[in-house]
């Protein structure tokens, strides 16, 4: 053992199944288990929805609430859940020394207030008047400073006073990866001793739906199982609102506490592959290779994979030429999550090792049974767009030099 092996100690999920780690446990392991799916308010795209959610549980103060997008409301919330599930809430001392990395987006903006202008363009000429004029009365300066990217980790160090050092990643899956990968390297380093990471994202917006469909990425019609898109209508990506937070400890710091861990944090591989000059399918082979596939021993893996044709094709044919790979694509049931990608697999494949049970399949056409051991269990993400990442996330009691 290594006094700073990376111990995930507490885990806060929200997402279209619901909240905390039971919620998803329970759904998920339902054979097969059922998406949430809501067809009528973005058609002719389809969204897995947030559930109702008391926000007054986690963000007790009303004016907290009313100054946060949903999309900060709903990682300041999910942020709650690994901070309680840790036992750390309530410990204003570790909280006042817990440093932060979050990975986030860039807000939502002001749709009415769009349409507004639109419209009013259609009609005058004098477009740099009508913008300054716009400028004066409707975009207030507190609507650009709510869309700022860092303000989930300010609201999130205000409202639950975790205020060691704090960081922020932007772009998509690869700020989830490279969020999770820099948390893990500064306590394998010790420079943490306990870390916040996580992120969240929030669909039910035209424009988070637009930054998608810009690129021709968003599935049309009714819903298929995330293997089976390719060849149907639009893109393939259904994306979902949700929220996923880790909270990670050196193993020295989480044993003088007395706290049990999930599972421990291994090794973490990441790429950027050029895919309009390489390979992706190369590339992600490669990157496999670093993580020891292709092995012999059976392994679960748990797969952020988004939808998007291209990159789906190649993750299939990569991890499916493993023999050894039970791939898990959870994203056919929670919906594309951007930046929560990659903590939120992590955190499933956590889910897996500590419960030692494998998911069943969600796909059965598409995914091969699996009941071996889980006591090692992989966690991957390969962008919709670009970035890719994948973690070996092991038993807790794994010997450093074995992760």
């Amino acid at each position: 053992m290594n006094s700073n092996d990376v111990l995930i100690t507490g885990i806060g999920l929200v997402s279209s199944l619901g909240e905390g780690i039971d919620a998803h446990w329970q759904k998920l392991a339902v054979d097969p288990p059922a998406p949430v799916i809501d067809d009528s308010r973005f058609p002719p795209y389809l969204v897995h929805p947030l559930p109702v959610i008391d926000w007054g549980l986690q963000i007790p103060k009303r004016g907290d609430q009313r100054q946060m997008e949903t999309w900060q409301r709903l990682g300041t919330y999910a942020a709650g859940l690994a901070l309680d599930d840790a036992g750390l809430k309530a410990d204003e001392a570790l909280c006042s020394t817990m440093d932060m990395v979050v990975a986030a987006g860039g807000g939502e903006r002001d749709e009415t207030v769009d349409t507004t202008i639109l419209e009013a363009s259609t009609t005058r000429n004098d477009r740099g008047v009508l913008l300054n004029e716009k400028l004066t009365t409707e975009l207030r300066p507190t609507l650009f400073l709510a869309q700022l990217s860092n303000l989930l980790a300010g609201n999130i160090s205000i409202v639950h006073k975790v205020t060691g050092s704090s960081r922020t990643f932007m772009g998509e899956e690869g700020a989830g990866v490279a969020a999770v990968e820099t948390a893990a390297a500064r306590i394998r380093s010790g420079q943490s001793s306990h870390m916040l990471v996580g992120a969240a994202f929030q669909t039910e917006h035209y424009d988070m739906l637009l930054g998608y469909e810009l690129g021709g990425y968003l599935h049309r019609g009714p819903w298929k199982p995330v293997w089976q898109r390719g060849g149907s209508e639009g893109g393939g990506v259904i994306t979902g609102s949700g929220g996923a937070f880790l909270v990670l400890e050196s193993r020295e710091h989480a044993e003088k506490r007395g706290r049990k861990a999930y599972a421990q944090l291994g090794p973490i591989v990441s790429g950027r592959a050029r895919r309009r000059k390489e390979s992706l399918s190369d590339a992600l082979s490669a990157l496999a290779a670093k993580t020891g596939l292709p092995g012999q021993k059976p392994i679960l893996a748990v797969s952020g994979v988004s939808g998007a044709h291209a990159a789906t094709a190649a993750e299939k044919d990569v991890f499916g030429a493993f023999p050894s790979v039970a791939l898990r694509g959870f994203t056919g049931i929670t919906g594309h999550m951007k930046e929560a990608q990659f903590p939120f697999a992590v955190a499933l494949a956590a889910l897996a090792v500590n419960n030692g049970s494998a998911y069943p399949v969600f796909d059965s056409e598409n995914e091969r049974p699996f009941d071996g051991d889980t006591s090692t269990v992989l966690a991957t993400t390969v962008g919709y767009h670009q970035f890719e990442g994948i973690a070996r996330v092991l038993a807790a009691d794994t010997p450093g030099d074995d992760a």
